[in-house]
C-alpha cells in the first residue's frame, strides 16, 4: 500500500484553492507540495495535521491508502485448494 494525495487535490478544487494558496496558508515549503505530487513520497504527520487545520477538514480529505497491486477480485487463483479440488 502507498499514500495517495488525490483527496487533497480534489478538496482544493472543491474549495477553488490553488496549491500555492494552500502552501502560503499552511506555512508549507514548495518542496512539501512537490513531494505530495510524487508517488511514493511521504510527508510528516504534523504537516498533514497542519493542512487539515488550515482547510478545516478530516485527514480522509487529504490522503488515502491505495493498494500497490490491483486485487483480482477473488478469482480462482485466490481459492483455497482442498483435497477434493
Amino acid at each position: 500500500m502507498h499514500i495517495s494525495y488525490k483527496p487533497l487535490w480534489h478538496t482544493l478544487i472543491e474549495r477553488n484553492m490553488t496549491k500555492e494558496e494552500l502552501r502560503v496558508a499552511a506555512g508549507l515549503t514548495s518542496n512539501m507540495i512537490a513531494n505530495m505530487g510524487k508517488e511514493g513520497k511521504h510527508i510528516r504527520m504534523d504537516t498533514l495535521a497542519r493542512i487539515c487545520e488550515t482547510l478545516h477538514c478530516d485527514i480522509t480529505d487529504v490522503i488515502e491508502l491505495v493498494d500497490d497491486e490491483p486485487s483480482n477480485g477473488g478469482k480462482a487463483n485466490d481459492r483455497i485448494k482442498t483435497k477434493d479440488s
